[in-house]
Formats: structure tokens, sequence, C-alpha cells
């Protein structure tokens, strides 16, 4: 017999946290999140996002073992600024059970019809400035850092349960040996014909971290405003993921570009800190987990491009692909051998353009699904 019950507990929200790690237990390519960073960000006490919108979890279990869980999300910004009524669903896994998944939907669906929705959007994973996507295509390798992983027979459990295609996520994959040299080359005529504008890049300053942090929030929800579900970040919001990234980021990888004084675009790359978390059992960081974290970043291989945009009236100049260029220029000699480009939507035909332009294969395919209500 199923049984599905709401979190309201510490405990409860704990085995919520852990379930995955017993789902995928042997499969080489699951990533255990890390257990602190995944509790603060699934207790409305502690995460900024709370401040404005709700979740309620919900676990199912069999014979008292916990076999699945959801989470069901009312974003009230989401849908004041893009005029909808409607709520997302994150935090799907499930045993290959269809049973269990539709009683984990059934839980989320009549969640969201207590407050109102007429329609549910996901896997998000609290808002689309988080995880997202169902993994599609690609799943015989681990994740990148900040990008989700599931079970083939998830396409199945969703599907059968009435879901439909709403947009698919891409990711690209760009080798250092295979990128464009044409390309990364012509960054310097490029850059040159852009300073001729008054526009110059450089890499982040660190020790103005908060400043610099200030000037891209502002580029950041200016820059995909138009963007399919798009919620603009609160300060709050941003300052909170910006400190993490704070710890793993690297200011080779992380360009500005500027008009004056100006921020008018940017990229962020992040060392793909999987490669460590991989290896961290149950998410744990301690007792040994820790240690494997701050001695391992050295020996890190690949990036994840998570951030690029350019301020509308400044597209269409280059800036995007000399923002690419810095990075891939400068990953060869830090050693890195790779770096993905995700995520990005299947409908941004410019920017996909740009990566296909210096040899990026798409790899990798996620997909957002809905459902009337």
């Amino acid at each position: 017999m199923i049984t599905i019950i709401p979190v309201v507990t510490k405990k409860q929200r704990a085995e919520f946290i852990d379930f995955p790690h017993a789902l995928y237990l042997g499969n080489p390519n699951y990533v255990p999140e890390l257990f602190i960073a995944q509790s603060d960000l699934l207790n409305p006490k502690k995460h900024p996002f709370y401040k404005h919108s709700e979740a309620q979890l919900f676990l199912a279990y069999k014979d008292s073992k916990v076999v699945g869980r959801i989470a069901a999300i009312w974003n009230n910004r989401h849908n004041s600024i893009n005029n909808l009524n409607e709520g997302q669903f994150g935090y799907f896994d499930s045993i290959d059970n269809q049973e269990v998944a539709d009683g984990l939907f059934d839980a989320a669906l009549g969640w969201i019809r207590e407050k109102g929705g007429n329609n549910i959007v996901g896997p998000i994973n609290l808002s689309t400035n988080e995880t997202c996507g169902l993994l599609v295509e690609g799943f015989d390798m681990p994740p990148m850092a900040m990008m989700p992983y599931n079970s083939p027979y998830y396409l199945d459990l969703i599907s059968n349960y009435g879901f439909d295609k709403k947009v698919d996520l891409l990711a690209y994959n760009v080798r250092t040996e295979t990128a464009s040299t044409r390309a990364v080359q012509l960054m310097d005529r490029l850059e040159e014909r852009l300073g001729r504008s008054g526009i110059k890049l450089r890499t982040i300053n660190l020790k103005d971290f908060k400043n610099e942090a200030a000037k891209i929030r502002e580029v950041y929800n200016k820059a995909w405003d138009k963007n399919l579900g798009f919620v603009p970040m609160t300060d709050e919001e941003f300052d909170y993921i910006a400190e993490d990234l704070k710890m793993i980021v690297d200011p080779r990888f992380c360009i500005i570009a500027e008009k004056g004084e100006k921020i008018i675009g940017f990229a962020v790359g992040i060392p793909n800190v999987n490669e460590i978390q991989i290896n961290i059992k149950r998410g744990r960081l301690l007792p040994t987990g820790i240690f494997k974290l701050l001695f391992g970043k050295k020996n890190i291989k690949s990036l994840r491009v998570l951030m690029l945009g350019v301020l509308e009236g400044y597209r269409k100049l280059g800036i995007e692909a000399c923002l690419y260029g810095r990075i891939i220029r400068n990953a060869k000699p830090a050693g890195i051998r790779g770096a993905e480009c995700s995520w990005m939507l299947e409908t941004n035909y410019l920017m996909n353009h740009a990566i296909e332009q210096i040899n990026g294969e798409l790899y990798k395919r996620y997909r957002l699904y809905e459902k009337a209500i």
C-alpha cells in the first residue's frame, strides 16, 4: 500500500533530502547534493525564496520505506510578474512504479489546486534560479555542478500521468582541444573593435565582490527578462546565491563586459565541483567530505558556464562570443579540458548559434513539462 504524507518535521525533511542516495545506490553517474545546502534551501526559515512564496514537500512510503518524493511550489513572484496562475513541481524522485509517481503527482496537484492554480510546470527545484528540468538525453555521464540527474524511466512516469512537453533546455559540451581556434583567434580583433566603441572586457574583482555582485545582479535581472518563466531575483536571493558561488568562483572564468563604469554583460564559469562531490558519501561534509572538497578543488578539470547575459541594445555586437572566447582562452593554461554551457532554451537561437560556432556539441537535453489542472 502506498502512503503519501506532507513533510512537517525536521526528521522528515532529512528523509526527503536523503532519499535519492538510496534510490541511486550503485549508479556511477549519481552525484549526491550537499546535505547542508539542501537543508537550507528547503528550510522556510533560512532561504529568502520563502519570504514571497511557499512550497510543500511530500514523501511516498511503501511498507514504512520511503519510495518517492516531490515538492509542490507556489511562486507568487512568478505568477504576478508573468500574469499567470500556475504552480510548479520539483524534487521529483521515485522508484520505477507508476502508482508511486501518480500518488506524488496527485498530492502536488491537489495542493496547487487548493491555491487556485490552473496549471502545473516542472521539474523546477524551487525556482528557475535553481536546478530545473528533467534529463531526457545524456544519461551516460554525471551531471555538471548545479545540474540535475535522473534515471531514464522518469520520462514514462511523467508522460503516463498526462504531462506534455513545455520546452527543452540544452547543454553544450565545449572541449578545449576541439574548440574552434579560429573563433578564439578572432577574439582579439573583435575585442579591439569593441574597444573603439568604449566596450572593454575584464575579469571579476573578488576584492570588491559585493559591489561587483550588485552590478551583475542588475544585468542578470534585465538580460533574462524575456526568457520563458524567468523571475527576477530579489536582492536577498541574489546575494544568497552569490555568497555560495564566491566560495568556488575562479576570477579567470568570470568575465565582465563594461562600457565606461557600466556593466553591460557578463559570463560566469564555475569549477565543476561535482568531480569532487561524486565521492562525498550522502553529501555529508563531516567527517571527511570537507577535506575532499577543500583539497580536491585544485584538481578539477572541467567548468560549467552557468550564466551569460548581455543587456538588450548591446547584443549582436560580438560581446557574447568574446565572453565565451575569454573563458576558453583562460581554460587551457589552467588545465581545464572542457566546459559545459548550460542551460540554454531551445528557442534561444542566437546564443545556441554562438556556442555552435566555437564547436560546442549539444550533448544533454533537459525538459520542462506542464499539465492543466
